[in-house]
Order: structure tokens, then C-alpha cells, then sequence
């Protein structure tokens, strides 16, 4: 199938390549120049494992091509994607839908023959009917359909995750489209992803309630691990115990820091606003809200005890500074206000990730990159492991750390609290 792309950011370009990697032709647009140039040259914008080499093969082959030229590229395909941004409104909580009616204001101009148009970005509920209205100002009905198609990628396991869905949602009450779709997607069917065709506001909300509630499983977990620290019980036992119930699964139940990243701050605040719009409260997702925002501060709180409150001049290592493993992705990370509070009182701070050096921090005085984990754990007073990458999973912090005072504080529950005492480290966790 002809397949056009709108937006190469990490939906549009991870669901592009794979799409590709199936055998379909795809096209990938992006007003952004330079990105353009890059990707035709094989570098990639975002860190996504195994992206780079799909990307490299496909263009090879000729099935991914990439293209600045929306209105040709439209017109080519016979499926289009719309894979733009829809950030935070600066002024509220609702999700910003201006470049998706840009797109569609220019997807108008662009059809001549029978088209369906795929919202793939998150958007509130009613965008599709909002699409649909702009379009058939200047084309009619029968040249378009508008069909939700939510994805459902996890940073770091994108590619997995679309060769091997839990399910594929479609929302479209046209039987010519739910056809063709369920054509596109039957690779993955028969791989055993779940196909569900429902109306397209069903599919719009399904994406917006799927990520409330992971959202609302890890701030659950984190608080009974507040509770854990209190009464001397590993959180660990009740995250298993928990998990073994098929009706609750172990998944998301990983206690740490505060939830971040492109999708749950930012979906969790604009179903919210649909639902005020609506005027139904949702005071579950808005207590998920104001517990996360303020665990970065309980976190903050504990690195002052660790110190005695005496944070001034102290080393402070933080290994990993993105919100997650396996993605460069530092949007909402809870190291972006960690970082900051613990300079004000004086802290000297370096860190490494192995995504590289972070401009969020450039122009912070006192925080230092370092190009190895060796040289940023050297002379460290606390420790933080903050991201839970592989390459931190064996550090040898006896021979490593010169100051044997250092305190290690495991924001992950990477390692074993009784090794660490073996070790006769000073060694804390989180709900242990």
C-alpha cells in the first residue's frame, strides 16, 4: 500500500520505517529541512534501538522514501497519517491542536482521489470530527474518511512494540476503510494482535484512558512504597504479590521516581481538560496528577536526610538523567527539577547518561557531564541512580569510588540491598 507519514517525530518516523519494513511504500514528510536532509543520510533525530538500522535498510531498498513536500507526497499516497505534535497549551492543561488543522487545512488542498486520512497522534476526543469539518470545506465527503488509529509505543521498545501489539484499534464506522486497514495491519493479526473496530471517538479515548491508567498504577505503587519506608517492608515483595493477581499484572508496579516522558504528563492533564469540558470530574487521574508532581520533592526531601541537610559542596553523581531507559527522551524527566533544587543549596553535580551530554543543563553552574560512568562516580559523595540503564547494572562502586564515605541511593531497586551491605555500603532504596 502507498503510505504517507505527516511528522517525523517518534511516532511518524518509527511507524513510517515499520510500515516500510512490511513491505508498503512509504513516504515520511516533515516541514523541518534539515531533519529531512539527516534522515535521508541515515542519521536519526530521536535514540530508538534498532531504529537506525530499519531506516538505513528500507531507504536502501527504496520502500522509505522522505520528503518536505506535503501536498505531492498526499497525493501519491492512498493512506495518510497524521503523526504531529499535540503538546500542553501554555495557558491550560488541554492539548495543543494546531498543527494537527494545519495538516488538514493542507490535506485539503491535496486530494483528488478517495483518501483515508489517520489521526496516529494522541488527540483529545471530537478532534476527528474537527478534522472531518475542515476537510469537507473544500472536498467532498466521498473523496475522504477521517479514522482514528491510536499508537501504543513505548519509548526504548517502539520497534517491538508495532511488530508485536497487544491490539490494533481502528475507529471508523466506514466498512470500505475498516477493509483496507484491517489489510495494512494483517501482518500483525497474524502475529496475534488484537484487532478492535469501534467509533472513532471510542478509539480517540481509548488512548487518553490506557495512559491515565498506567499513569495512575505507577503512582499508586510509589505511594505504597511511602508506606513500605515507614513500616520496614520491601516494596519489592508487594509489587510481586500484587502482580501474580491476572486481574492487576506486575507490569508498571516498579516503584521509582516520578512518571515522565512525552506521553503521561502530558495525557493524563488534557483528558482531564476534556472531561472539565464535559463537565464530569475525574478525581482519580487528578490525584495521580498532584501525587506525581509533588514525588520529585518527597525524592528531593530524602536526598537531604541521606546528607544530614548538609547539601552544600557535596559531590552528587546522578547516572542517567532521561526519564527512562533506552531513549534520549528527557521530556519531564524528574532530574530536570531534582537537578536545579539541589544546585540551589550549593550541591556540585555530575552526571552521565549514555545518550550523551543534555543542553537542559548547559546553562546550570555546578553541573558537569561526564564521558564515562568511572569518571562521574570518582570522587562522589551520593550517588543517584536515577535511570534504570543496563550499563549501570554492574558498577563496581568499591574500586571505582575514591571517597569510601559515598553514599549510593538506588532510585530503581537495581541492586540487592543485603549485597550492598555485604559490601558495607551505604546503600538505600526506594520503599526498602
Amino acid at each position: 500500500m502507498k503510505l504517507c507519514m505527516i511528522g517525523t517525530g517518534y511516532v511518524g518516523l518509527v511507524s513510517g520505517v515499520c510500515f516500510a519494513d512490511l513491505g508498503n511504500e512509504v513516504i515520511c514528510v516533515d516541514k523541518d529541512l534539515n531533519k529531512i536532509k539527516k534522515l535521508k543520510k541515515g542519521i536519526i533525530p530521536i535514540y530508538e534501538p534498532g531504529l537506525e538500522e530499519l531506516v538505513l535498510k528500507n531507504y536502501k531498498n527504496k520502500r522509505l522514501k522522505f520528503s518536505t513536500n506535503l501536498s505531492d507526497s498526499v497525493s501519491k499516497s492512498d493512506i495518510i497519517f497524521i503523526c504531529v505534535g499535540t503538546p500542553i497549551k501554555k495557558n491550560n492543561n488541554g492539548a495543543d491542536l494546531n498543527q494537527i488543522y494545519n495538516v488538514a487545512k493542507q490535506i485539503s488542498g491535496s486530494i483528488s482521489k478517495f483518501k483515508i486520512i489517520i489521526t496516529k497522534s494522541t488527540v483529545p476526543v471530537t478532534t476527528g470530527d474537527e478534522i472531518e469539518k475542515i476537510i469537507s470545506k473544500k472536498k467532498s465527503k466521498k473523496l475522504f474518511t477521517v479514522v482514528s488509529n491510536p499508537e501504543f509505543l513505548r519509548e526504548g521498545e517502539a520497534i517491538r512494540d508495532f511488530i508485536y501489539p497487544d491490539r490494533v484499534v481502528i475507529g471508523t464506522k466506514d466498512k470500505k476503510s475498516n477493509r483496507i486497514l484491517k489489510n495494512l495491519y494483517s501482518p500483525l493479526i497474524s502475529k496475534g494482535a488484537k484487532y478492535l473496530n469501534t467509533s472513532r471517538r471510542a478509539a480517540e479515548l481509548i488512548k487518553y484512558a490506557s495512559n491515565s491508567f498506567l499513569a495512575t498504577k505507577i503512582t499508586f505503587i510509589n505511594e505504597i512504597a511511602n508506606l513500605c519506608e515507614k513500616i520496614n517492608i520491601n516494596i519489592e515483595d508487594i509489587s510481586i504479590g500484587m502482580g501474580l493477581d491476572k486481574r492487576i499484572g506486575s507490569r508498571f508496579l516498579r516503584a521509582g521516581p516520578a512518571y515522565g516522558g512525552s506521553c503521561f504528563p502530558k495525557d493524563t492533564k488534557a483528558i482531564i481538560t476534556t472531561a472539565d469540558k464535559f463537565k464530569i470530574n475525574l478525581s482519580v487521574i487528578k490525584s495521580v496528577i498532584k501525587s506525581n508532581d509533588n514525588r520529585s520533592l518527597l525524592l528531593l526531601k530524602r536526598i537531604y536526610e541521606l546528607l544530614n541537610n548538609k547539601v552544600k559542596n557535596k559531590k552528587i553523581c546522578f547516572l542517567g538523567v532521561t526519564f527512562k531507559a533506552n531513549t534520549d527522551d528527557m521530556r519531564d524527566s524528574s532530574s530536570l527539577s531534582m537537578i536545579p533544587a539541589l544546585i540551589k543549596k550549593g550541591a556540585k553535580i555530575n552526571y552521565y547518561d549514555p545518550t550523551g551530554h543534555k543542553k537542559e543543563f548547559s546553562m546550570l553552574k555546578d553541573v558537569t557531564f561526564s564521558e564515562d560512568i568511572n569518571t562521574a562516580i570518582k570522587f562522589s559523595d551520593l550517588i543517584i541512580i536515577h535511570t534504570e540503564w543496563n550499563d549501570f547494572k554492574s558498577i563496581n562502586f568499591k574500586k571505582n569510588v575514591k571517597n569510601k564515605k559515598f553514599i549510593l541511593f538506588d532510585v530503581r531497586n537495581i541492586y540487592s540491598s543485603d549485597k550492598m551491605k555485604e559490601l558495607k555500603i551505604k546503600y538505600f532504596g526506594i520503599g526498602r
